[in-house]
């Protein structure tokens, strides 16, 4: 009789709020999960634990060792991601040990899931060990096959006018459009590194054969100045705190790109191609005004 697994309350209401899908997928979880633990042979060791959209289980392999296995549903987002695991091969990324392409479940390294970037007290620090990752993750060739900045980028430019105005105030429309037609100057050369789309100080997790490794890639092929913007929002109320977080921004800029070896005005003008990404993300979802780290990002980049 194939096992079950337990799946969090909490997870199967919030994640099965997002359609009939995804109501169907959270009901053949339980299955699912216990499906793999029989394919690959493992046990659970621990509680599962869950984010926006999967959910991990801390596991034991038949050999003893650790590892964990993840759980998502199949959508355009999840399609790519053993793909993008495999070229990284491990290199500052978690190891991918299993996968089924057509569930995209994982088996994955475990890493220590209770002590992230975030625990390291020294902004300074963890964007030094933020931007090192990220250097050695983009300098990998994207392989075929991966969703591409090119397509993203044409289509975010194509929601502009119908989006934009629903902004309430005229400044903050006129500023998403500056990001728009910064970005549409770079369509033509999108770039061709293997990006992690969401690198952030919670998307890196201590581990055993390297200090710090990434986790929860949506894996994208593109310019790595398109990475940047997770990490300028990172701890933003520290920003803020400092009395002048534009200035907090442009040191973080500084360094990222300094690191990467990026050329900062490509690099100005994909990070406003991603703050435009947010700002259409927030439109769609309902809001009428940009968040306020979204403006003095892209004020202080402007202005620079």
């Amino acid at each position: 009789m194939t096992r079950t697994i337990d799946v969090p309350d909490a997870f199967a209401a919030s994640y099965g709020g997002n359609g009939a899908e995804a109501r169907a997928w959270i009901a053949g979880l339980p299955r699912l999960g216990g499906e793999f633990l029989d394919r690959w042979e493992l046990r659970p060791d621990g509680p599962p634990a869950y984010g926006m959209a999967s959910l991990v289980l801390p596991v034991l392999r038949s050999d003893g060792s650790p590892a964990v296995l993840k759980l998502q549903q199949r959508r355009e987002e999840t399609i790519g991601i053993a793909t993008g695991l495999r070229a990284w091969d491990g290199d500052g990324m978690v190891r991918l040990l299993d996968h089924d392409e057509d569930s995209t479940t994982q088996l994955l390294e475990r890493l220590d899931a209770a002590r992230s970037l975030s625990s390291v007290a020294d902004d300074a620090v963890a964007v030094q060990i933020l931007a090192e990752l990220m250097a050695r993750l983009t300098s990998v060739p994207a392989p075929e096959g991966l969703r591409r900045l090119s397509d993203i980028a044409a289509a975010m430019l194509d929601q502009v006018p119908q989006l934009v105005p629903a902004l309430h105030d005229p400044g903050e429309r006129r500023l998403v459009r500056t990001c728009a037609s910064a970005m549409a100057e770079l369509v033509d050369a999108p770039g061709d590194r293997l990006l992690h789309w969401d690198l952030h100080y919670d998307n890196v997790l201590a581990g055993e054969r390297e200090p710090w490794l990434a986790i929860d890639p949506e894996p994208l092929a593109g310019d790595p100045g398109f990475e940047l913007l997770p990490a300028l929002v990172n701890r933003w109320d520290e920003a803020e705190a400092t009395g002048d977080a534009a200035r907090a921004v442009l040191r973080r800029f500084d360094l990222l790109t300094e690191v990467l070896g990026l050329d900062r005005e490509r690099a100005t003008g994909w990070t406003l191609g991603r703050v435009l990404q947010n700002a259409l993300w927030d439109i769609e979802d309902g809001e009428a005004a940009l968040g306020p780290a979204q403006v003095v990002i892209t004020t202080a980049l402007l202005g620079r």
